[in-house]
């Protein structure tokens, strides 16, 4: 690679050649910051942050054959940085590796921290000028030239100093440092990982990148804002053609504009998007709403009863830790895509400690959520709970379905809560008899939540049948269910929970009730016992 030329392209705004470079000098960053913050993790972080400042700061290199000295001076300065940010320990062996998706035995996990340890150990006795070059070489295929142009010094120079290394470090140490450095090497899609972008509104940010290595939803992208001496982070909440991803800032992004640069960090965000400014992401991401509020049929009982979709409108899903968020999502996509009326979901998926979204995909299948007719919109949600407080702050939507975690640890799936869920169908634009049946509903099943001690003994029958009716098989849970989905009309639906409420299935046991379809299923299950 003409190192010089390209870098003069990249310094005029070629996005290719900045990859190239990144590309070229990309492991011998990650192992220069790690000489400094022996954390993996910190490492790439630096080496990210590193790469983001040079784009920016490419313009006012005046001399292109130094880009490789100026670089390891920004990756110095980031590395420092950091140690005064989080004031490093010498030897952090708790967040010292990333620990791989399989499973392993707690002792060899233990093993491998204990020689994760070791190593930064014997590299922080080092002096500094042997740290460097003996990392630079061990955490990839780097040759002794290589690092000699990073570093700035004569071939012979480095050749002596990794002599010295060797010669101060037993044979198992390098043995072992060898093994654990090129075990936590810098991933190669790294350079792949950089996009720019190309639209902002306000909260909002498309970034364009290789479609081959388009971030998944929920990942963690991050954009230098130099002017303000900051990093921007943004959150993938959409995947659209053409390697185009939608986001959210969790900052503001006054400062931010077409054709800068961003990094994918290539894991899911952890921040959750904050809800004070949902409203106008709503604002933003759809267009208003032409229908007059009619009802979307789902043939989910619980929904279409206590929380009816709107045709054309918005829902917010409000997920909880196993509560079944995913399964949720995935399932109205797969019953709504295909029809004609626009559907616009804006699902807060839990804090990751399962499976992430990519995960999902490629095991379960599950799309990205945005098939046919359906546009969904993917945020990080916060710990615990939904309260009546935080769901007030879902404005702007027509609909909020609030997953339960309470309801999933009882088996009702899916685990709407319809205390808590609501809908704007329900306080203007349905008949009376949906909206009378959907009140006794509530009101039944609030006597069920209360376990109040004076309740009637048949309200609180009815009210657990109803909670058994509720949950009902899924299409997408097929697999492991071994249940075929099944569709309810909003009629039978209706039925189903008028007769219940009116005492009509008193005979009938509670188990006859749970996950089925419509009534009549249930009697005909009741009756083969």
């Amino acid at each position: 690679m003409d190192l010089e030329g390209t870098v003069r392209r990249a310094a005029g705004g070629d996005i290719e050649a900045f990859a190239a470079m990144t590309e070229r000098f990309q492991h011998m960053a990650f192992g220069y910051a790690l000489s400094f913050v022996r954390d993996f993790r910190d490492a790439e972080d630096v080496v990210q942050e590193a790469f983001v400042a040079a784009w920016f700061a490419l313009p006012t290199l005046a001399e292109p054959a130094a880009f490789a000295g100026w670089l390891r001076a920004i990756v110095r300065h980031r590395a420092h940085r950091l140690h005064r940010r989080k004031q490093l320990e010498v030897m952090p062996l708790g967040a010292a590796e990333a620990v791989p998706a399989d499973a392993i035995t707690a002792d060899h996990r233990l093993e491998r921290h204990q020689e994760v340890g070791a190593v930064f150990a014997a590299i922080a006795d080092l002096p500094a000028a042997l740290r460097e070059v003996v990392v630079l070489y061990y955490v990839h295929d780097c040759s002794q030239q290589d690092i000699a142009t990073f570093l700035g010094l004569p071939v012979t120079t480095v050749n002596n100093r990794l002599h010295a290394a060797r010669t101060q470090l037993k044979k198992r140490m390098i043995v072992m440092m060898k093994d654990t450095l090129r075990a936590h090497q810098l991933p190669d899609d790294f350079a792949a990982r950089i996009g720019w972008i190309v639209r902002t509104r306000e909260h909002v940010v498309e970034a364009r990148f290789d479609p081959a290595s388009l971030p998944d939803v929920l990942t963690e992208l991050a954009v230098s804002d130099e002017r303000r001496q900051r990093a921007v982070t943004l959150q993938v909440i959409q995947r659209l053609g053409n390697g185009v991803v939608r986001c959210v800032a969790t900052s503001p992004v006054e400062s931010l504009s077409s054709g800068m640069t961003v990094l994918s960090a290539g894991r899911e965000i952890e921040t959750p998007v904050r809800r004070e400014g949902f409203d106008r992401i709503v604002q933003l991401l759809t267009p208003p709403s032409l229908a007059p509020g009619t009802l979307l049929a789902t043939g989910i009982k619980v929904i279409d009863v206590m929380c009816p979709l709107v045709a054309g409108g918005t829902l917010a899903i409000a997920g909880e830790w196993k509560a079944g968020t995913a399964v949720v999502m995935e399932e109205l996509v797969r019953r709504l895509s295909g029809g004609t009326e626009r559907v616009s979901m804006f699902t807060f998926m839990p804090s990751g400690r399962g499976m992430t979204h990519a995960e999902m995909r490629e095991k379960e299948g599950y799309s990205d959520g945005t098939v046919g007719a359906v546009q969904t919109f993917l945020f990080r949600g916060e710990d615990g709970p939904w309260t009546s407080d935080s769901l007030s702050t879902l404005t702007g939507v027509d609909v909020v379905i609030r997953l339960s975690t309470a309801l999933g640890h009882l088996g009702i799936y899916p685990a709407v809560d319809p205390l808590m869920s609501r809908s704007r169908l329900l306080e203007s634009s349905l008949g009376r008899e949906h909206v009378e049946i959907a009140a006794r509903t509530r009101q039944a099943l609030a006597v069920l939540a209360s376990v109040a001690p004076d309740a009637d003994a048949s309200t609180i029958a009815r009210a657990r049948k109803l909670q058994r009716f509720f949950a009902q098989p899924f299409f997408c849970a097929e697999p492991y269910t071994r249940r075929p989905g099944v569709s309810v009309t909003v009629t039978d639906a209706l039925r189903g929970c008028r007769e219940i409420l009116d005492g009509a299935h008193d005979d009938i046991p509670e188990d006859a009730f749970y996950f089925t379809g419509g009534i009549d299923e249930v009697r005909s299950r009741a009756a083969r016992g």
